[in-house]
C-alpha cells in the first residue's frame, strides 16, 4: 500500500468495551480506518473473508475458537490480510506460537495506545511487530537449536491452552464452557497434555506451570 491510502483495520474480541476502546484509539489517527468487528472466532473469520482490510487485530482468548485457531483459517482464507494478535498473557506465553501461525505480531493489551497504531502500520507495511520484551526471548532461542526442549512446547496449541487454563485454577466444566467445546473434549486435551509431559494429575500440572511460569 502507499503511504497516502487509508489502513482497513478489522477488530476481533469478545469483549464490547474492548472493541469500542480500540475503535477510538485508532479513529483518532487519520490513516487508519475500522472497517468491521466480531466478538468471536467464527464471526472474525468470516468477516475476514469478505473484506479487503489490510490488518485484523484478534483477541487470542476468543469464547468460541482459540485465537491461534483462528488465526491460522484467517491466514489460509486471506493470506494478504496482516493479523496482529493482541493478549493479556506475556509474550512469552502465546507469542512464539502465534508467530509460527502466521501472525504479524504479538501485542500485550496492556501497550500504550501510540505504540498499537506503530504496529498496525508496521503490519500493514508487510513487515514483522515484535516487542522489545518477544525480541529478547526470540534472541534466547538464537543458536540454541540443540537445547532440550521444554514439554509444554511439544503440546499442540489446544492441549496448552487447557494446560494454562488448568493451572490458573479452572476445572475442566469451566474450560468447557469458556471454550465453547463439551467436557469430553477438554478431557481429552486433558489426558493428552498429562500423558505427553508425563505429569501424574491437576497438581503436578500446576506445579509444572508455576515453574516455568506459564501462568501468573
Amino acid at each position: 500500500m502507499t503511504a497516502t491510502e487509508t489502513i482497513k483495520v478489522l477488530i476481533a474480541d469478545d469483549h464490547a468495551i474492548v472493541r469500542e476502546g480500540l475503535r477510538q484509539i485508532l479513529t483518532d489517527n487519520k490513516d487508519i480506518t475500522v472497517a468491521g468487528d466480531a466478538e468471536n472466532g467464527n464471526d472474525a473469520i468470516k468477516l475476514a473473508r469478505k473484506s479487503d482490510a489490510d490488518v485484523l487485530l484478534l483477541d487470542i482468548s476468543m469464547p468460541d475458537r482459540s485465537g491461534i485457531e483462528v488465526l491460522k483459517q484467517v491466514r489460509k482464507d486471506n493470506p494478504r490480510l496482516a493479523v496482529l494478535m493482541l493478549s493479556m498473557h506475556r509474550e512469552d506465553l502465546y507469542a512464539i506460537r502465534s508467530l509460527k501461525a502466521g501472525a504479524a505480531g504479538y501485542m500485550n493489551k496492556q501497550s500504550a495506545p501510540a505504540e498499537l497504531v506503530d504496529a498496525i502500520r508496521l503490519v500493514a507495511a508487510g513487515k514483522k511487530y515484535i516487542s522489545p520484551a518477544l525480541a529478547q526471548e526470540l534472541a534466547n532461542h538464537v543458536g540454541d537449536e540443540n537445547r532440550e526442549v521444554p514439554p509444554h512446547e511439544t503440546l499442540s496449541d489446544r492441549e496448552y491452552q487447557t494446560l494454562v487454563m488448568i493451572a490458573s485454577g479452572k476445572t475442566v466444566s469451566d474450560i468447557a464452557a469458556e471454550l465453547a467445546l463439551s467436557v469430553k473434549t477438554i478431557s481429552m486435551y486433558r489426558s493428552r497434555l498429562l500423558q505427553k509431559m508425563k505429569l501424574r494429575h491437576n497438581a503436578e500440572l500446576t506445579h509444572y506451570a508455576i515453574k516455568n511460569h506459564l501462568v501468573e
